[in-house]
């Protein structure tokens, strides 16, 4: 698609790609395939008489909706139904404050600490002091690379970036030569790394026969959606204002690139991808304005982590293990890490329902004026 106006002058450097991913081996048959449902298994009610106490530090709240939307409410259900008190604190994008949080519960006592770093080094620091105290650690979504967490819940996040790059192709089939702009997360961060290693199996193949035309592929700094925005269109108007698909990471980075492309009349025309299934990237697939996002059953994460803390805040590495049932290489740390890794799910506009029936994102929260007939259509409530 082409905009309307000149191109502004001075394309952009493009950065290089996103470097070394992880490798995932799954070395048992586990029963961790997701089946979105949103209620899991733990009970709403807390335990009575509170609980051994466990730290959880999450990222951030500026770049996604769902680390206090839903992670922290899950994790709190799941620990409190599995006998556990956790002080559940998000470091707000602050490497610093992060760091202060881990020391406060460290001296606090818990039992068991588990993190959602904003960098695999700030994780691994953490984890180590965790570690020079006896208390074990869970890495939480995000591996430390280089880091000695003992156990480590998240999605398999190359299935997550091959959804993605599955889901780019099938909206561009039959367009031969179609040209791609690729907005990737934080280089910091190793599950963005680990999303485009996903995608480039599926749109490698077709950039080298030709089927696809990678325009760009840039890193974003800490996620943030503003400068994704803003890069987006730098690389945009480089090209002469032509782009017939965008790989964002995200749904945050979807929504700014939407921002950008509606700016240029040309929201509507271009697939553009997501991931974690917020009520905004469900509300821009309704509207056509966004192909498709990938839902992550955060409460399986919450389950599955709740379930190896309780165990290790008993010294039961047995049960734990038998919770961790695969495991991930961390080439850095030279190490295999005990992990649960659970199945995402691509959603496009044939299958938003699926959020909505799983219960993490209410009707009310998509269907507004805009959306209102495509949520009728689709049997959404």
């Amino acid at each position: 698609m082409r905009v309307g106006r000149s191109a502004l002058r001075g394309a952009p450097k493009m950065i290089a790609a996103l470097g070394l991913g992880l490798v995932l081996t799954l070395t048992a048959c586990g029963a961790n395939s997701s089946g979105g449902s949103s209620g899991g298994t733990a009970p709403s009610a807390a335990p009575a008489g509170g609980g051994v106490k466990v730290g959880v530090i999450l990222p951030e709240t500026d770049t996604s909706a769902r680390w206090e939307g839903f992670d922290k409410p899950m994790l709190d259900k799941a620990m409190r139904a599995a006998g556990l008190d956790p002080d559940i604190q998000n470091a707000q994008g602050d490497e610093q404050k992060f760091s202060t949080l881990a020391d406060g519960m460290i001296s606090s006592g818990v039992k068991v600490l588990v993190i959602a770093s904003i960098s695999s080094d700030g994780g691994s620091a953490v984890a180590a002091k965790a570690k020079a105290q006896g208390i074990p650690v869970i890495d939480y979504d995000r591996l430390n690379l280089g880091g000695t967490s003992d156990y480590y819940v998240s999605f398999d996040n190359e299935k997550v970036g091959a959804l993605q790059g599955q889901g780019l192709a099938q909206a561009l089939q039959g367009k031969q030569g179609a040209q791609v702009i690729q907005i990737e997360g934080a280089p910091t961060d190793n599950n963005a790394t680990l999303f485009y290693n996903g995608q480039q199996t599926v749109l490698k193949p077709m950039y080298d026969d030709g089927r696809l035309k990678l325009v760009a592929n840039q890193a974003i700094d800490k996620w943030d959606n503003q400068v994704g925005g803003q890069t987006f269109e730098q690389l945009l108007t480089g090209n002469g204002g032509k782009v017939d698909g965008v790989v964002a990471a995200n749904d945050g980075l979807a929504g700014a690139i939407v921002t950008v492309l509606t700016k240029y009349g040309l929201n509507g025309q271009v697939a553009v991808t997501g991931q974690d299934a917020t009520a905004d990237g469900l509300q821009a697939i309704l509207r056509g304005d966004q192909y498709m996002t990938v839902f992550k059953p955060i409460q399986e994460e919450a389950d599955a982590t709740a379930k190896l803390a309780a165990a290790l805040a008993k010294g039961d590495t047995a049960t734990a293990d038998r919770t961790a049932t695969q495991t991930v290489n961390d080439p850095k740390g030279n190490r295999e890490v005990k992990s649960v890794l659970l199945t995402p799910q691509l959603i496009t506009k044939d299958n938003v329902k699926t959020v909505t029936d799983a219960g993490y994102v209410k009707a009310s929260e998509i269907c507004v004026q805009a959306t209102q007939a495509a949520c009728d259509a689709a049997g959404i409530k």
